[in-house]
This record gives structure tokens, C-alpha cells and sequence, in this order.
């Protein structure tokens, strides 16, 4: 994942003076393809949440009824910052 990060960010470093010079256009399609990033980031991060909730009801079936609302509670927040990212990204 760390190597996807830093493919990224050096795109958009060798990016910046070409947006200068051919204009909005380049920064339009970085700002698509970060908001692309924040979607399969949020896709990760409330798939681990799933994940943790389903291995803790395995181990003790008898907290499910605590575990399920906080599961779904923090894949709400994921699924929040999710969309103002990709909100942000198509408004650039």
C-alpha cells in the first residue's frame, strides 16, 4: 500500500509544473484519481472493520449486541470522511 502512496505523490510533485503550463486540465484529472483513492481507501478501512467485528462475535458470541452498533457506527464515520474526500476531489 505504502508503494500506491508514494507512486501517487510523485505523480502529483512531476505533476505541478505541467499544470502551470497546460492549465486546470492536469489538476482535474489528479483531483479524479485522488478522489478514486479515497473511495478504495474507505473500501479497505470498512472492510477491517468488518473483519474485527466478525473475528470478536467468533470469540464471544455473548458481546455481539455490543460489537454490531459500534461496527456500524465506525464504518458511518469511514463512509463520511469517504464521501467529503471524494466530494473535495470532484469540486477541484
Amino acid at each position: 500500500m505504502n508503494k500506491v502512496v508514494y507512486a501517487v505523490l510523485a505523480l502529483a510533485a512531476t505533476a505541478a509544473p505541467a499544470m502551470a503550463a497546460e492549465g486546470a486540465t492536469m489538476g482535474k484529472g489528479l483531483a479524479v484519481i485522488g478522489g478514486g483513492l479515497a473511495v478504495i481507501g474507505g473500501a479497505v478501512g470498512i472492510g477491517l472493520i468488518g473483519k474485527g467485528a466478525v473475528e470478536s462475535i467468533a470469540r464471544q458470541p455473548e458481546a455481539a449486541g455490543k460489537i454490531g452498533p459500534n461496527m456500524i457506527l465506525t464504518a458511518a464515520f469511514v463512509e463520511g470522511a469517504t464521501l467529503f474526500a471524494v466530494l473535495a476531489a470532484f469540486l477541484a
